[in-house]
């Protein structure tokens, strides 16, 4: 009886766990998110783009992913999962091991990847977050992928 109550326990905990593992987003999926935000901004500009970003179906929003934009300066100016930031400097915003990664975000020149620690909105936990940036004129546009 222990052994059927084991089995059927390993049975649930591995569907669950591979049920929220197919929710969760790859560093590629997020990439080509970005690119097409990019995109998107560069076609439409920021007026049209920015709300189409947060609206939960402007097709910026998926899983995990969420477009995020930044100004030269480390201002908010799209966040698709934390509006409250919009319109908050984050230059010096670090994160739970005191990387002060939006730094590395507004340096970005071209395209790059940035990594720290971060809520993931669908867990609640911290967990480490690639986000891959790209550079549309004053604007920095990026989209993460959580990875364990």
């Amino acid at each position: 009886m222990k052994r059927l109550l084991l089995l059927v326990l390993f049975a649930i905990g591995v569907s669950w766990s591979t049920a929220f593992a197919a929710e969760r987003s790859t560093p590629d999926e997020a990439k080509a998110m970005a690119e097409k935000a990019a995109a998107y901004l560069k076609e439409n500009g920021p007026e049209k783009s920015f709300p189409v970003f947060q609206a939960k179906d402007g097709g910026f929003q998926d899983r995990d992913l969420y477009v995020t934009v930044a100004d030269s300066k480390g201002v908010m100016l799209a966040n698709g999962a934390m509006p409250a930031l919009i319109g908050k400097n984050l230059i010096d915003l670090k994160d739970v091991e005191g990387k002060p990664f939006e730094r590395e975000v507004v340096a970005v020149k071209d395209a790059a990847w940035v990594e720290f620690k971060w809520r993931n909105p669908m867990s609640n936990a911290v967990e480490l977050k690639r986000t891959y940036q790209i550079r549309v004129g004053d604007y920095v546009v990026g989209v993460g992928a959580y990875v364990p």
